[in-house]
């Protein structure tokens, strides 16, 4: 029989497991299971819109960031695209490495710009000469994370939209954003008169649990149909709280239904949101949420159905956004 002692103490041995479970180092993801087998065949020159790479060995992190991620080179990488069938992939500069590009320029080396094509971040004093090398190497837009430092200052942020679009729009880039629903509603005006193309990650940081009313959607579905922005249909697990993300399937369709030429599809591979009740440091190794990718796009491919919409998706709006700029 087990004494309530050693009980006691099991308890948070396991909860550590589950946890651990969830998650996935580096050395394990060699080992990850295969995706769960598409119920779509993939069309020529699918691209997953959204991943990263983490290469820290050879391209440390920034000092100033707020977590460190475990290591995803870009083998890692090749494996994911290779699971899913994908033939193209957009590589997203993530916010350890801060305006460090060199991470992302040599992934995008490494796969060549048939492949593969990036976003980049940059800072103020970016020359026009290191915009011009980054378009040749085959970034094509500009991240803004507004997320993971939260807060944003909106009189803040739309002093850098205006200066970053000034900068970008001769190489025909677009900004691509990471906000909330309430940082769109308040930057609608600004988005909309913007001289370049937006793009917002992750279904606008949407909630899934608060339904279509909720403050700020009504913005994002204005601007997405009168064409200033796209949306990435990506990361589920940041929007949706249910473990079969089912109620982000209105939300889907009502993009669709809106403009279905301006939305792409992506994993957020490798996933680098923390464990529930984790307080990010700089000086611990977060590993990789566990996330079935293969599954996350059979949802969507579930929800929308149609296979001339789902072509446009996966190829022929990213066609247009990254390699057609």
């Amino acid at each position: 029989m087990i004494s309530r002692r050693r009980l006691l103490c099991a308890i948070p041995v396991a909860a550590g497991l589950a946890v651990f479970a969830s998650r996935m180092s580096w050395a394990s993801m060699t080992q990850a299971p295969a995706y769960e087998a598409l119920q779509i065949k993939l069309p020529k020159n699918a691209c997953d819109c959204h991943v990263h790479v983490f290469d820290p060995d050879r391209f440390p992190y920034a000092e100033s960031r707020t977590y460190t991620p475990d290591k995803s080179p870009v083998p890692f990488l090749e494996q994911h695209l290779s699971r899913l069938g994908m033939d193209r992939v957009v590589i997203v500069q993530p916010s350890p490495y801060g305006t460090d590009n060199r991470c992302l320029l040599d992934a995008l080396n490494r796969m060549g710009k048939q492949r593969a094509r990036g976003v980049a971040v940059i800072g103020q004093n970016v020359t026009d000469q290191a915009l011009q090398d980054m378009h040749a190497a085959g970034v094509r837009g500009v991240r803004l994370n507004l997320e993971v430092k939260g807060n944003a200052d909106i009189a803040q942020v739309q002093q850098a939209l205006q200066s970053i679009a000034k900068r970008v729009q001769p190489l025909d880039w677009h900004i691509q954003m990471y906000a909330n629903l309430d940082t769109v509603k308040a930057l609608a005006d600004t988005v909309r008169n913007l001289p370049v193309k937006v793009v917002f990650d992750h279904y606008g940081h949407l909630d899934a649990a608060q339904g279509l009313d909720q403050p700020g959607y009504e913005e994002m579905l204005s601007l997405l149909s009168e064409g200033h922005v796209y949306v990435k249909l990506s990361a589920l697990y940041r929007v949706s709280q249910k473990t079969d993300y089912s109620d982000v399937a209105q939300y889907a369709q009502s993009l669709v239904s809106h403009r279905a030429d301006r939305l792409l599809w992506a994993s957020d591979f490798p996933h680098t949101m923390p464990a529930p009740g984790t307080t990010r440091s700089k000086d611990k190794i977060e590993l990789f949420r566990r996330e079935d990718d293969g599954r996350a796009l059979n949802h969507v491919a579930a929800w929308i159905k149609d296979p001339k919409t789902l072509h446009q998706i996966l190829v022929d709006n990213p066609d247009r956004l990254y390699w057609q700029a």
